[in-house]
């Protein structure tokens, strides 16, 4: 029961999440003239579907919060790339925005590899209260791997963005990803808090909740503020299926050394969700990298364009009956040429 509430969670915040932007994009496109968000306006403020949309993110966020509590996190996070394909699709419906077929292809490896991952999802070790997850906190695995974490995201502040943060698009989507890891986790203690404060615990009297709390806000500020100035200096289509490849691949590291998730898993189980993470990851490739490509029919084989006649027409009656060994072995130039050194 838990593992289908959060599965259901974890749906219902993309599909928020999606037609979230679909909605503020609508809101922006009725400004009619007025100062518009790109020139440093804030008419959209007083557009009551551009609130609606805000509305409609905030419960695809409540939603996903609440989904790690349920579900496992190598299973949410990876379904947090079906809100693209959603925002995708309502967007060409909607905003006529154009969805090629590059598109629809990634559309849908986006949904089979998702549907793959579902079945394949590993069975998290048993965590139901703060004081369990105190012990998974205190496990020399993951002070290990958190410790690396912090580092390397310190070096690649500190050292490396000053050097390469403007050339190589790396740089700060690494920090983003790898400090997302911890994110996840602290998301993860304090969704088993609220629902242990909904039981009637005292839990804000648990020094834990508060630390989780304190981190959590501290990972998330990180985040948006790489995240950003990745987007500022790249383009979108590139930095995002990084960022959602280096991030998902992180955040199942961290759940896999924190709850032990793969620990009691078959193989069969593993090569499944690896190969749904792939296709989720080809599928969110394709619909980024090829979207502003257009795909015109002059880009198919000869022989699937419209009103293209056939490169190779069928023999004529007369060219049935020649053999091959009937045929001049040179061209009609060369045969020229020979016949005048003949003469001379």
């Amino acid at each position: 029961a838990g593992f289908g509430a959060g599965l259901g969670l974890a749906l219902a915040s993309s599909a928020f999440i999606g037609g979230s932007f679909v909605l503020k994009k609508k809101g922006l496109l009725r400004l009619c003239g007025r100062a518009r968000a790109g020139q440093g306006g804030h008419a959209y403020l007083r557009e009551w579907l551009w609130w609606v949309g805000l509305l409609c993110m905030g419960v695809g966020e409540a939603a996903n919060f609440a989904a790690y509590a349920f579900a496992p996190a190598t299973l949410v996070t990876p379904l947090g790339a079906l809100s693209v394909l959603v925002s995708a699709v309502l967007s060409s419906i909607f905003l006529n925005e154009q969805l090629n077929v590059h598109g629809k292809i990634g559309c849908i490896l986006s949904i089979l590899g998702s549907t793959v991952m579902v079945i394949h999802a590993p069975q998290e070790e048993e965590v139901s209260s703060l004081e369990s997850m105190a012990e998974k906190l205190k496990d020399p695995g993951f002070i290990v791997f958190a410790v690396c974490v912090l580092v390397s995201s310190l070096l690649l502040i500190f050292v490396a963005g000053p050097r390469y943060g403007q050339s190589n698009v790396l740089v700060y989507v690494l920090v983003c990803s790898a400090i997302g890891s911890l994110s996840v986790s602290c998301v993860k203690g304090l969704g088993i808090a609220l629902k242990e404060l909904f039981s009637g615990k005292p839990v804000l009297k648990e020094p834990l909740a508060w630390v989780l709390l304190v981190c959590l806000v501290i990972c998330i500020s990180t985040q948006i503020n790489y995240l950003n100035k990745a987007l500022d200096i790249f383009n979108t289509s590139v930095v995002t299926p990084i960022y959602y490849v280096l991030f998902t691949t992180a955040v199942m590291m961290c759940s896999a050394i924190l709850f032990k998730e793969w620990q009691h898993m078959v193989l069969d189980n593993i090569i499944g969700s690896i190969s749904g993470f792939l296709t989720i990851v080809s599928g969110i490739f394709l619909l980024h990298a090829f979207r502003d490509m257009p795909f015109t029919p002059n880009l198919l084989p000869l022989f699937l364009q419209p009103g293209r006649a056939d490169p190779h027409p069928p023999w004529s009656s007369a060219d049935r009956h020649q053999s091959c060994q009937h045929q001049p072995l040179l061209p009609s130039e060369d045969k020229g040429s020979l016949s005048a050194e003949e003469e001379e």
